[in-house]
């Protein structure tokens, strides 16, 4: 009889390493996922301390964790690991439920500073981390078993290829989308620096900022164009160059330039994107940038009575708004008012809907505005069209412009329309603001 311990008749089980599992193509696949969400989540982390250090740690951790964990699960695939990625990935959405769809994270919603680039970010994460979720929980099911044949394992590579390459995809996208925000001089609310980035607002406690743009100081005050980017009210932010500038179709930097070379100040802003943030939020945006210009006019070296507005795609549909749609002006700058002396809108449409539009055009409405026409027609400058309003040239078409052209006409307001370029843009400005 062999004694353990002391005690006869007892036998100790032999000890054995975790059954290490087969880096397949769905343990790939989940750890893909996991890195792609928690790389895009780290790199929105600067712009996020530059809110609140406390949300940042916050999301750091999470970061770290999912991280460390992906690498556990790759370099050492056994149940324990993989069970430890689906619990990190479980707490990385977690953490977005609670913050986004429930929004109990009430000083403000973190997930803010990812989505200045593209408005849906955060979700990016969130399904990212599904994905890794559900894959990691599938592999840690799995009996170890012998190598399967080669037959069995190119067809597994095969079926599951274009989704790694999906998640690959996605994961290189967000971590870039995120990244760009953390990019650049942060916003100051100092305006005794001369031109530079400013802090003109701060939504629902997200500091919003505003690139002021000159050709040289002094002098006597300068009138200002302020410039809105397109990218469907969901993309793009105010730089000039970079990845917000490609997804906006911006053209602002040799316009900016023709501008300044004429002596105007150029002012570009970020706003809030899509479904991050419901309409009118970007309106709303606009608003505050211009009433901000003329609080800070004196600070700035700015003209307050010699403030126009321009955009592209749906920025020119923001710009024609603050042209013809009057109303209250909430937030901060209560003194002052946000109306503008001309508006230049390029292939903007005028009307927002779906009938007759393509599918990426009617996912783009549909997430900037939601599913009420009540909203699409709220968001639409067609609505608006009336007397009062200022100089108006609507250049290169966009969706009911003609109609739009008309209306104005008819109600007495001047409008130039037809193909633009950025000289004949800056002779608009010249002429109607001087």
């Amino acid at each position: 009889m062999k004694v353990v311990d002391g005690y006869p008749g007892t036998r100790r089980p032999p000890t054995s390493p975790p059954a290490a599992l087969r880096r397949g193509p769905l343990l790939v696949t989940a750890v893909f996922a996991a890195l792609g969400g928690a790389v895009t989540t780290a790199a929105a982390l600067p712009a996020l301390w530059r809110v609140w250090q406390l949300y940042a740690m916050l999301f750091g951790l999470v970061a770290a964790v999912g991280l460390v964990a992906a690498v556990a699960a790759l370099g050492w695939p056994t149940r324990k690991t993989a069970h430890f990625g689906a619990f990190t990935a479980a707490a990385a959405l977690a953490v977005w439920v609670i913050s986004r769809p429930l929004g109990l994270l009430t000083r403000f919603d973190p997930w803010q500073p990812a989505d200045t680039v593209v408005g849906f970010t955060d979700a990016v994460v969130a399904g990212l981390a599904v994905l890794a979720l559900f894959g990691f929980l599938v592999v840690a099911r799995r009996r170890a078993h012998p190598w399967p044949s080669a037959a069995r394992r190119v067809t597994a590579w095969i079926v599951l290829f274009p989704l790694l390459v999906a998640v690959l995809a996605t994961g290189v996208a967000g971590t870039v989308a995120a990244g760009e925000s953390s990019t650049g001089p942060a916003a100051s609310t100092l305006l005794d620096t001369g031109p530079g980035t400013y802090e003109y607002c701060r939504a629902d406690g997200i500091p919003l900022a505003m690139d002021i743009h000159r050709r040289s100081p002094g002098g006597p005050p300068a009138p200002v164009v302020l410039l809105l980017h397109g990218g469907g009210l969901v993309l793009g932010n105010r730089k000039l160059t970079g990845p917000g500038a490609l997804l906006s179709g911006s053209r602002f930097g040799s316009l900016r330039d023709e501008l300044t070379a004429r002596g105007f100040a150029v002012a570009v802003i970020d706003f809030r994107l899509a479904p991050a943030a419901r309409w009118p939020a970007p309106l709303a945006d606009a608003r505050c940038a211009v009433r901000f210009l003329k609080a800070n006019a004196a600070a700035l070296d700015i003209d307050p009575a010699r403030i126009a507005v321009a955009g592209t795609g749906t920025g020119g549909t923001l710009a024609s708004l603050l042209g013809v749609a009057r109303g209250r002006d909430s937030g901060p700058y209560q003194g002052q008012d946000s109306m503008v002396r001309a508006v230049a809108a390029l292939a903007a449409p005028a009307e927002f809907e779906l009938a007759g539009q393509d599918p990426l055009t009617r996912a783009s409405v549909l997430m900037a505005l939601g599913r009420a026409p009540s909203t699409w027609q709220a968001a639409s400058p067609l609505t608006y069209a009336g007397p009062g309003a200022p100089p108006f040239l609507l250049g290169n078409g966009g969706r009911k412009s003609a109609e739009f052209a008309a209306r104005l006409r008819a109600a007495g307001v001047p409008v130039t329309e037809g193909p633009v370029s950025d000289r004949s843009v800056a002779d608009f400005f010249a002429s109607a603001v001087g």
